[in-house]
C-alpha cells in the first residue's frame, strides 16, 4: 500500500469513528455522568501516548516550558471542547452535537477575522458563514420538539462553548507551533485536560463511584479510548501530513452526517426531510470556508514568492 493509499484509509478511519464517538458517548453517559466519562478517557488515552513515547521511544520529559504550552492548550482542546461536548450530549441529541461541531472552521475565520485581524472575508466565505447558520438555524428549528425537555438550552450552550474552544485551539496551535512529537504533545494535553476535567466533574456533581459505573459505559469508555482517541487521532494526523489539505478536511463533513445516521438507528433520534436538508445546507458552508480560506492562502502564498 502507497503512502497516498495510506492517507486515504486514516481519513476513512477519522471520518467514521470520529462519527460513532458521538453515539458512544450518548450511550456511554445513560448510567453515568458525562464529565466522568470524559476525564476518564482522556486520561488513558493520553496515559497511552505518553507512556509509549517514555517507555518505548525513550523521549525525554518536556521543558517546563513546553508543558505550561501544553497545559493552556489543553484548556481550550480537551476541557472545553472535549469535555463540554460531552457533557451537552446529556441534554441534546448527538446528531446534532456533531453538527454544531462542525461548524468549527466557520469559527476559526470569523475569531481570525474578528480577535486577529488577520482574515478578509471575501464574498464566497461570507456566503458559507450565512449557508451555516441558515442550515443550523433549520436543525435547531427541527429540534423545537426537544425544546421542553429538561436541559436542552444549556446542552446547546454547551455544544456551542465547545466548538468555539476547538476552533480557538486551532488557531492557537497554529500561531504558537510548539515544537514537540505531535502525538506526544497530544498525550500530555489529554491528561492536563482529564485533570482539569476530573476536577470540573466533582465540583459540579458530575461524579458516580466508580464501582457504581455500569459494565456497558465502560465498554464505551474502552471504545472511546482505543479507537476515538488513540486510534482516530493517528489517523487523523497522519492524513493530515500526507493528503491534500483539502482532501483531509472531508473528515469534518463526514463526521455529523456518520452520527445523524448511526444515532437515528441506534438511539431512534429523529430525522426528517428538514433536517437533512438543514444538515446538508450546514456542510455546505462549511465546504465553501473551508474553500475560500484555502484559495485565499494560496493567493497569498504566490504572491509573497
Amino acid at each position: 500500500m502507497t503512502t497516498k493509499q495510506k492517507g486515504y484509509s486514516a481519513l476513512a478511519v477519522t471520518s467514521i469513528v470520529w462519527g460513532t464517538t458521538w453515539v458512544a458517548v450518548k450511550f456511554g453517559i445513560q448510567n453515568m455522568p458525562a464529565l466522568q466519562l470524559a476525564a476518564i478517557r482522556l486520561f488513558f488515552a493520553g496515559l497511552i501516548f505518553v507512556l509509549y513515547y517514555l517507555i518505548f521511544r525513550k523521549f525525554s520529559l518536556p521543558p517546563q516550558k513546553q508543558l505550561w504550552q501544553l497545559f493552556i492548550l489543553s484548556i481550550f482542546t480537551f476541557v472545553f471542547a472535549n469535555g463540554l461536548s460531552a457533557w451537552s450530549l446529556q441534554y441534546i441529541p448527538s446528531g446534532l452535537g456533531a453538527l454544531i461541531g462542525a461548524l468549527y472552521p466557520l469559527c476559526v475565520v470569523i475569531i481570525e477575522y474578528f480577535f486577529y485581524k488577520s482574515k478578509s472575508l471575501n464574498m464566497l466565505t461570507v456566503i458559507g458563514i450565512g449557508l451555516g447558520i441558515i442550515g443550523v438555524g433549520l436543525v435547531l428549528y427541527e429540534n423545537t420538539i426537544n425544546v421542553h425537555e429538561k436541559g436542552f438550552f444549556i446542552g446547546l450552550a454547551l455544544s456551542v462553548i465547545a466548538t468555539i474552544s476547538w476552533s480557538f485551539s486551532t488557531i492557537m496551535i497554529a500561531k504558537q507551533k510548539v515544537k514537540i512529537n505531535p502525538y506526544y504533545g497530544l498525550g500530555w494535553q489529554m491528561i492536563f485536560g482529564a485533570i482539569l476535567v476530573f476536577i470540573l466533574s466533582i465540583s459540579t456533581n458530575n461524579f458516580i463511584p466508580f464501582a457504581k459505573i455500569p459494565i456497558f459505559s465502560w465498554l464505551m469508555i474502552v471504545y472511546l479510548i482505543i479507537a476515538g482517541s488513540v486510534i482516530t487521532f493517528i489517523a487523523f494526523i497522519y492524513s493530515m501530513k500526507h493528503l491534500n489539505p483539502t482532501i483531509a478536511s472531508l473528515y469534518a463533513y463526514m463526521n455529523p452526517i456518520v452520527a445523524i445516521g448511526i444515532g437515528t438507528f441506534l438511539l431512534n433520534e429523529k430525522i426528517t426531510i428538514q433536517l437533512i436538508i438543514g444538515a446538508i445546507i450546514t456542510l455546505l458552508g462549511v465546504y465553501l470556508v473551508n474553500y475560500s480560506d484555502k484559495a485565499n492562502r494560496i493567493k497569498i502564498e504566490d504572491l509573497e514568492h
